[in-house]
């Protein structure tokens, strides 16, 4: 009885100790991320999406969707994870990094990779999130290793 007792203890506690579902933040409210790319601060937009929650690890996002520079339009697939939650009395904050894979059709297609930051407050009255801010700061490589951009897109 007492294995019994004990095991649906843990097994409760595995339960609501799981990180809830914000697949849909990712997605920006259909919006697409605003950003840069290279030392010439070339403009660039991301627009994700699809945005699914691992069920094997719900700390991480499957995404895909499309990079915008110049004329340049290119599909990508890719993945973020959860570092740490930092509660706050008045904002949460939210790091982790990510790694997008762009379809290789050519010369300017590679990685995206590098850090997030999302920060939101959570209105009590409402019990949604209020003044959300994402953040994502990291590089872009080329499959072929011949250009290396660092870029920097936010929501809007």
């Amino acid at each position: 009885m007492k294995k019994l007792t004990l095991l649906l203890l843990l097994f409760s506690t595995y339960i609501f100790a799981q990180m809830p579902n914000i697949s849909s933040v990712w997605m920006n409210n259909s919006q697409p991320y605003i950003g840069t790319i290279s030392s010439a601060k070339l403009p660039m937009k991301v627009k994700i999406n699809f945005s699914e929650q691992n069920k094997m690890n719900d700390q991480e996002y499957f995404i895909s969707g499309f990079s915008l520079v110049e004329n340049t339009n290119t599909k990508f697939e890719g993945k973020l994870k959860i570092n740490k939650y930092k509660p706050g009395k008045k904002r949460n904050t939210v790091f982790g990094d990510y790694e997008l894979a762009e379809e290789a059709t050519g010369k300017h297609s590679g990685i995206l990779k590098g850090k997030f930051i999302y920060t939101f407050m959570w209105n009590k009255k409402t019990e949604k999130i209020d003044n959300q801010f994402i953040q994502f700061i990291g590089d872009w490589n080329s499959y072929d290793g011949k250009l290396n951009y660092s870029t920097l897109w936010k929501n809007q």
